[in-house]
This record gives C-alpha cells, sequence and structure tokens, in this order.
C-alpha cells in the first residue's frame, strides 16, 4: 500500500472501525474465517442485500482484512476468505477487555492536536515514570497486566525450551504475578519470585492468595536500577521490561542477570522486538509517550538482544517465534 492510499485510510479511521464493528455484530467474521464463501451465501446468511453487502466487504478487503475472488461476472459468485483469523483479533482489539480500551483511559488527550509544543518541549505527557507514588505503581501494573495474553501465550508454548530441569524462577519487573501465576499453572514442579518495587508486593501476594499459589508465587521487593538482582534463582527473566530502557541501561541489566544467575542458568527475555506489526502494535505508546523523556520505550530488532548476549558470553541462544518472540539463552 502507497502513502497516499495509507494516509486515506486513516483519515477514515473511524468509518473502517465501523465496517467492523459491524462485520463482528453480524457475525460475518465467523464466516469469513471459515471460507471461502460466496456473496450470495452471505448475503443469505445474515439476511442483508446483496449488493449492499458487496460494497460493505469491498471496505474489508481495503483494509487488508479481507480476500476476493470473482470467478465470473456475476456478483452473487465472488468469493470471500479473511486474510488471517479476524475473530481473535477483533476480540484483542475491540473486546471489552482489550489493551487498547485500557490504553485510552490514559490523557493522551491533553497533547492531541499540541505534539508540536511537545516535540520542541513545551508541553509533556502526564505520566510518571518510572511510576513514583504506591498509587502509580499499582496503576501501572495493572495496567500492563491487561496486555500480557498474547505474552502467556508465547511463554507457555516455549515453556520446555525455557526451563527443562529449571525449577527456581525471578521474574524481574513482573508485574502484579499474572504472567507468573499462568506459567506455574502450566508448570507444577516451578515456584517464582516476582522482583519488582515495594508498592508491588501486595499485588503479587494478593493474586498467589486468590489463586492458591502462596508456596510457589512470592514477591521480592527491590529496584533493578540500583541494585544487584538477588540471587538463589536457576531461570531469571525480563517480560516487556528492557525496552523501556536506554541501551545502557538495558545492557547493564543484563550485565546484572549474568552475575545473578548460575552456570549453566537461564535467561528468558520477552520483548516487543521491533518489527512492523509490533511497531504498528506499540502505537499509543508510541504517540503518548513522546511527550515522557524519562522512558525511552525503544523497541529493538532481537538481534540487539542476541549480539549483547553473546558479547556477555551467553550460550545456546535461541529465539522462539510466537504473538511475542521468546529469547532463551544459557549462563556459560
Amino acid at each position: 500500500m502507497n502513502a497516499r492510499s495509507q494516509l486515506s485510510l486513516l483519515y477514515h479511521a473511524d468509518k473502517a472501525l465501523d465496517l467492523v464493528r459491524t462485520a463482528s455484530d453480524l457475525g460475518l467474521l465467523e464466516r469469513l474465517d471459515a471460507g471461502p464463501v460466496t456473496l450470495q451465501e452471505l448475503a443469505e446468511s445474515v439476511q442483508v442485500r446483496p449488493l449492499r453487502l458487496y460494497k460493505f466487504l469491498d471496505g474489508l478487503e481495503s483494509l487488508g482484512l479481507v480476500e476476493r475472488r470473482q470467478p465470473s461476472d456475476d456478483l452473487l459468485a465472488a468469493e470471500y476468505i479473511s486474510t488471517e483469523p479476524l475473530g481473535p483479533a477483533v476480540e484483542a482489539v475491540l473486546g471489552e477487555n482489550s489493551i487498547e480500551r485500557d490504553r485510552d483511559k490514559y490523557p493522551w488527550r491533553e497533547i492531541h492536536g499540541r505534539l508540536d509544543e511537545v516535540l520542541a518541549g513545551g508541553l509533556d505527557a502526564k505520566f510518571a515514570w518510572p511510576p513514583v507514588t504506591d498509587e502509580d505503581v499499582q496503576g501501572f501494573e495493572r495496567s500492563m497486566a491487561a496486555g500480557t495474553s498474547p505474552i502467556i501465550e508465547s511463554l507457555v508454548t516455549a515453556r520446555a525450551e525455557i526451563f527443562e530441569s529449571h525449577t527456581r524462577w525471578l521474574d524481574v519487573g513482573g508485574g502484579d504475578g499474572t504472567v507468573a501465576e499462568t506459567l506455574l499453572g502450566a508448570e507444577p514442579r516451578l515456584t517464582c519470585d516476582v522482583f519488582n518495587l515495594p508498592a508491588a508486593r501486595s499485588l503479587v501476594e494478593e493474586r498467589a492468595r486468590a489463586a492458591g499459589l502462596e508456596s510457589r508465587l512470592g514477591s521480592v521487593a527491590g529496584d533493578f536500577l540500583v541494585e544487584p538482582l538477588p540471587g538463589g534463582y536457576d531461570v531469571l527473566s525480563f517480560v516487556r521490561v528492557l525496552h523501556d530502557w536506554p541501551a545502557d541501561v538495558a545492557r547493564t541489566l543484563l550485565e546484572k542477570a549474568k552475575h545473578a544467575l548460575p552456570t549453566g542458568g537461564r535467561l528468558v527475555i520477552c520483548e516487543e522486538f521491533r518489527t512492523r506489526d509490533r511497531l504498528a502494535i506499540q502505537f499509543f505508546w508510541t504517540y503518548f509517550l513522546t511527550g515522557v523523556d524519562a522512558c525511552t520505550s525503544r523497541l529493538r530488532e532481537v538481534s540487539w538482544y542476541t549480539e549483547a548476549l553473546v558479547t556477555l558470553g551467553f550460550a545456546d541462544i535461541r529465539v522462539i517465534s510466537g504473538p511475542f518472540d521468546v529469547v532463551v539463552a544459557t549462563r556459560g
């Protein structure tokens, strides 16, 4: 798609979302995901006028969400299929518990239309980073938990390669324990401590109690920017943590991880590695954090991490593909 076409779609984004919501409400997404299906079959199944539906589907095609095949001049014979499963994608973005809805709670409207002032340094976005008060910390961690579904899916899928015979896990900056809770459910032999700021401890403890995991899910309070990482663990993870910091800080955290791990210990990095898709999904934060100098929010290519790990002497470095790619390395 060229720049002119893309900008046209962006200008009419509210109309595009109206198309998608309507397709979902009518039950068209399930039929398109199961396709190919003809225009006649679609129109009859949802009881709409075929010519109007044809133009409606042109709209979805312009968004790159469906493909059309026209085997003849017969309008009703046009066949449609989604380019990839639309149901899960629409639920992730437009569903009641979507991360997009959570992000919309942030005060982005205060900088909207004033980005020239933001870029010149005359206006800051109202976002405390790093979080200052206990309320800031807890609000941030609850918000981050809203976007963990694809991360959890990736880690659960990769858990055999991550843990193997390793059982003692430290999740550095692990939020409120949402990710740890799910992994512990999938791997009964694991124990996990979440290393986070003191204000997050009550969130982790609350989650452990609610899940009946008090003996396996714990909290270690600390500040990884100023303290060494605690030892005694054979797996250490950074899940959506390192990209928030400048390169020198990220490298220092990787060095701290090396010192904390025993020989043969595992380091796990699960980040929004820089790709066009990840930049698109990250767009809200890219926009909003333009006015927050303290937060780097810098998506890096996965090669940046693998090369840094090689330099630090880690071995058996693997990248496991998934909704979020996972880097696994062994301390030499």
